[in-house]
């Protein structure tokens, strides 16, 4: 990510002030570390739980809800992987999908949406499983993503320069998706809202 930052000029007023002292910060206390002899502690009790938390969160809150990767459909660019003992653990994100196509619905009420939306799923074709099982390749990859992760990936045709600012681009897309939303989704989410108030 910070490759990307750097290579868009991504930035904003103090960020990269901000940036630099946060790593200058780093180095100063690993280096402090190695002289006076708590460097273990620092990976102990630091780097280690930045690790496996880092880990914990890209696995469940962006690799496997976005997996493979592959769509830019709306409809299949996330999944839903149903499971009432992963809802409790991640907060619901088996439940992703539903964030990506109704972002007002709560958190807390994806899995109820879910059900309540099925059967629009089920037409629309969306991802409903984990899909790490399916097939050799579905695992391998996996295997692959979580070892070593790179990916190489070609554009589909030349990216284009622009001098617009970024709203001005993106503006006929927002008023298309949001079109499309209200047409296709009419007032399902306000009856998923409606029905999961009515039973608490």
């Amino acid at each position: 990510h910070e490759i990307f930052f750097f290579q868009r000029r991504l930035w904003r007023k103090y960020e990269l002030l901000e940036w630099f002292i946060g790593r200058a910060l780093v180095g100063i206390i690993v280096y402090l570390g190695v002289q006076y002899g708590f460097l273990g502690y620092i990976f102990n009790f630091w780097f280690v739980p930045l690790a496996v938390v880092g880990l914990a969160l890209g696995l469940f809150f962006d690799y496997l809800p976005h997996r493979p990767f592959q769509e830019r459909d709306r409809w299949l660019n996330a999944r839903v992987y149903p499971n009432p003992i992963l809802n409790l653990l991640i907060g619901g994100q088996n439940y992703h999908l539903v964030h990506h196509l109704w972002p007002t619905v709560p958190w807390y009420r994806y899995e109820a949406a879910y059900y309540q939306m099925k059967p629009l799923l089920d037409q629309k074709g969306c991802h409903q499983s984990l899909g790490l099982l399916q097939s050799p390749k579905d695992f391998f990859g996996f295997l692959y993503d979580i070892l070593l992760g790179i990916r190489f990936h070609r554009a589909d045709s030349p990216v284009e320069e622009t001098e617009k600012p970024l709203l001005e681009v993106i503006k006929p897309t927002l008023d298309l998706t949001q079109s499309n939303l209200k047409s296709q989704a009419g007032s399902e989410v306000e009856k998923v809202l409606t029905n999961a108030a009515s039973e608490e």
